[in-house]
């Protein structure tokens, strides 16, 4: 128990960290183009304590959900001081204000990249679709049939029996180079061609570095199979189980965790496009139906899985699962719709082409957007997100999605 309540502490942190971090990133980039930082602060509600360097007043509150990034001028319509109205960052160029919003989105992704990243040097990448591609033996032992009505009829491997490969000393963690003099690659090769033979064929092997060569009597029996009875060459092996994460050294491990990252940004991508038609599940499982494992989590439910991951000491989920969070977050910031920063990007650059147009029409430049005609769609939106929220939480509460 004491395991579980770490992780969840440590995941929670761990989300926390990272939308602070988000702020951090408008902050740097605004302060580097020269826009007034007010004020930057860690959590919501009250003030835990706050300090003043230069211009920006820095801080901790009491509620540790965030933070958020004051800057002078953000739109038109905020209140400014004489003094901060030529620095408001709605006067500046389109792109610098573009960089400044995106700023937090970039942070989640190079946070997600660095996760994964130590994961790939340290413990490994995850296989996100594991197959068995090597011949390497897990055990010298009898391959049966896969239902427990065909075992009851295969008698061509008993329990206890001894098996060609075993006889001819194969054993598991051999590596199967070739069959009858055949180069193998693959375990189905290896599978397919052993099956094709009969009698004494010659094996040869990779063991701890070293090549070896071994005769393995190779008899041809009956194997039940869901299409029926079929004749078959046979050793009585059985495959190594793919592995489930890959490791990299420092160097390989850069490529491996871009391409690990487009395949992660491909899913997220994904599972937003899913989103809205995953919702009707979420409200199922409040009121007692079974919790789609796929369906939407909250921060709420994503610590209670990392509290699992720790409490059955899977440390390579709970990091995945960060990374995972970092991405979703960021790309879900940069959908254009307001509040989110992708909705204000949309503003800005409404502006631009729409300015671009006047001027090619011999007209002059329309000024800002007035946000105020926004207001009606930016508060559906903010009552969309905010049912969504309480639904999942919800669900994450009543009926949480558990690791098997």
């Amino acid at each position: 128990m004491l395991a579980y309540i770490i992780g969840v502490v440590l995941f929670a942190l761990g989300i926390c960290v990272s939308v602070a971090l988000h702020e951090a990133g408008h902050m740097v980039t605004a302060k580097a183009f020269g826009m007034k930082v007010r004020r930057y602060f860690v959590g919501f509600g009250p003030t835990v304590f706050s300090w003043r360097r230069g211009e920006t007043e820095y801080g901790l509150k009491w509620i540790p959900l965030g933070g958020f990034c004051d800057i002078a001028g953000m739109t038109a319509l905020d209140e400014v001081t004489p003094d901060e109205a030529p620095r408001a960052m709605w006067r500046f160029k389109t792109w610098k204000r573009t960089v400044v919003m995106s700023a937090g989105s970039i942070t989640h992704f190079i946070l997600g990249f660095v996760v994964l990243y130590l994961m790939a040097v340290t413990m490994g990448l995850p296989n996100l679709a594991p197959t068995q591609t090597e011949p390497v033996l897990a055990a010298t032992s009898c391959a049966r049939s896969t239902t427990t009505e065909e075992q009851a009829k295969d008698t061509s491997c008993p329990p206890g029996a001894p098996t060609p490969a075993k006889t001819a000393g194969l054993q598991p963690g051999d590596k199967v180079l070739s069959v009858g003099g055949k180069p193998v690659a693959t375990w189905d090769e290896m599978l397919a061609t052993v099956q094709a033979t009969s009698g004494p064929t010659a094996f040869q092997v990779l063991r701890g570095g070293q090549t070896l060569d071994f005769t393995v009597d190779v008899p041809k029996v009956q194997r039940w199979t869901s299409t029926g009875v079929k004749t078959v060459g046979m050793i009585g092996a059985s495959a190594q189980p793919p592995a489930l994460t890959t490791q990299y050294g420092p160097v390989a491990a850069v490529g491996a965790t871009f391409s690990f990252t487009g395949t992660m940004f491909a899913e997220t991508a994904q599972r937003l496009v899913e989103f809205p038609e995953r919702i009707p599940a979420v409200v199922t499982a409040i009121f007692g139906g079974e919790r789609d494992p796929n369906t939407p989590v909250s921060v709420v439910g994503a610590s209670r899985i990392g509290g699992e991951a720790v409490q059955q000491g899977i440390w390579v989920l709970f990091f995945f699962l960060l990374a995972s969070l970092n991405f979703f977050i960021g790309v879900f910031n940069l959908l254009p719709l307001l509040p989110l920063d992708g909705g204000h990007i949309a503003v800005v650059w409404y502006e631009r082409v729409r300015d671009w147009i006047r001027g090619l029409r011999g007209k002059a430049a329309g000024g800002p957007v007035d946000y105020t005609k926004l207001s009606g769609i930016t508060m559906v939106l903010v009552l969309i997100g905010g049912a969504v929220t309480l639904l999942t939480v919800t669900a994450d509460i009543v009926n949480p999605i558990r690791l098997q």
